[in-house]
């Protein structure tokens, strides 16, 4: 019996361990050469023209994500699918703006007036033709209780939270959406405390309700900002303010601009 147990531990111990997601790699792989991180990762610019200079290897992940079948998807645990839905959505808009690079100047303007770029069903995915509004909204805040989702997904504009320099992966994503949260909060051209005021990104008054959800066991927007507030650089007293929900919040203005390395660049250089 001692040699049976021993020879059955020399097989464990030779077995190899469960093979890691590589689902995401090449996505990875186009990330780290295509997205420069700006101040200290509060902001980043996408190389446009490196991504269409690479624009089989984008193809080839974009078809990787529509090969999952659903029945596959629905074996995942959720931060493995969480993270699948926010890669989709992140490299499907980028290739929509490839598709149109060098005519528009904010992805804004694709499809004009009467036809919202996030509305064009053009992407297969699980089983489906799908819009970026179908992924973000009917798939990833319909299933998910998670408003750091606004810090993670990214709308190729200058005023959007950062665009990852890496993939998102379910067996880290809670870091990396901590992190992601917290460097927007801490970008004082976004948000922070000006002349009495809590001046605060677009983004919560579009998704305002997300937070106010019971995420964590929080019923208020101002709750969710309380456990931001070395972030948000925000005194006490201000703090003690924002939590009895009396400190004065405002928004600032949204920059759709494409956040293009030159048009960053640009930016940068004006202000």
């Amino acid at each position: 019996m001692r040699h049976w147990l021993i020879a059955l531990c020399c097989v464990l111990g030779l077995a190899k361990p469960l093979r890691a997601d590589t689902l995401h790699e090449d996505w990875q792989s186009l990330l780290s050469r295509h997205v420069k991180t700006l101040r200290n990762g509060h902001a980043s610019a996408v190389d446009y023209q490196g991504f269409n200079a690479d624009r089989d290897q984008l193809s080839r992940y974009l078809a990787a994500l529509s090969a999952i079948e659903p029945e596959v998807y629905g074996t995942w645990s959720a931060a493995r699918q969480l993270a699948f839905l926010i890669n989709a959505y992140n490299a499907w808009t980028v290739e929509l703006v490839l598709r149109h690079y060098g005519e528009i100047d904010s992805i804004k303007e694709i499809g004009g007036w009467f036809r919202s770029p996030w509305r064009q069903r053009f992407i297969p995915l699980l089983g489906k033709k799908r819009s970026l509004d179908d992924i973000e909204h009917g798939m990833i805040r319909r299933q998910f209780s998670e408003p750091r989702i606004h810090f993670a997904v990214n709308c190729a504009s200058i005023g959007c939270p950062a665009l990852r320099d890496e993939a998102y992966r379910g067996e880290v994503l809670e870091s990396q959406l901590d992190q992601a949260t917290r460097r927007f909060l801490a970008d004082r051209e976004r948000n922070g405390l000006r002349d009495g005021q809590l001046y605060l990104s677009k983004v919560f008054d579009w998704y305002g309700k997300d937070f106010e959800q019971g995420w964590r066991g929080q019923s208020s927007l101002e709750a969710f900002l309380a456990g931001y507030a070395d972030e948000l650089r925000l005194t006490a007293e201000a703090l003690s303010a924002l939590r009895a929900r009396r400190l004065p919040i405002a928004f600032s203005d949204y920059d759709w601009r494409l956040n293009d390395t030159a048009t960053v660049a640009e930016s940068a250089s004006d202000g």
